[in-house]
């Protein structure tokens, strides 16, 4: 009997350490904002109770063609409050080396996006946007971008729900999963 119970309580203290605890966010991604490529501010609160994907974009990556499927999962939940935002970034092998107004036009015309499009910014390093280091000290490392087209998922609460790596496409199940379980 003791070592039955021994063992239920060794299983529960190893669950306590596996248990995710919530970052105490002295700010919310609303409370944040961010230049667009036309070089207006965001105000970030205009997206208020809306289910945010963060995604540094590059127009000269092999995941570029991720831009088809954002503008299709845009499209399909915006009207239920869905929100895509892009934020160029040139961090990454020098993929974005265009201007603001390259970067518009080419979005624009090769892949028809409508979701805004942030001037480009660093989302990396000591210099990274007030975003990206929001999105760290909350969330952890998990938020900082290896490559580019990583996704941050924001909640309507404005804390960051999941992220995941270049590598997950965004029609995939995992992320339409997660977004669809916070909309």
């Amino acid at each position: 009997m003791i070592k039955k119970n021994l063992i239920t309580v060794i299983v529960i203290i190893m669950f306590s350490f596996l248990e995710k605890v919530d970052a105490k966010y002295e700010k919310l991604f609303f409370d944040l904002n961010i230049e667009s490529i036309n070089g207006e501010i965001i105000n970030l609160d205009k997206y208020q109770n809306k289910t945010i994907l963060l995604v540094n974009v590059a127009s000269n990556c092999g995941f570029t063609k991720q831009y088809t499927s954002l503008q299709k999962l845009y499209e399909k939940y915006k009207e239920k409050g869905f929100v895509i935002i892009g934020v160029p970034s040139n961090q990454f092998g020098g993929q974005e080396p265009g201007t603001n107004k390259e970067i518009k036009n080419f979005c624009e015309t090769n892949f028809n996006i409508t979701f805004p499009i942030t001037g480009k910014t660093e989302v990396k390093g000591d210099n990274a946007h007030e975003i990206y280091y929001w999105a760290k000290i909350n969330h952890g490392k998990s938020t900082v971008p290896k490559w580019n087209f990583h996704k941050i998922l924001i909640n309507k609460s404005g804390k960051i729900q999941k992220t995941f790596n270049s590598f997950v496409e965004p029609l995939s199940n995992k992320l339409i999963n997660e977004i669809e379980s916070i909309l």
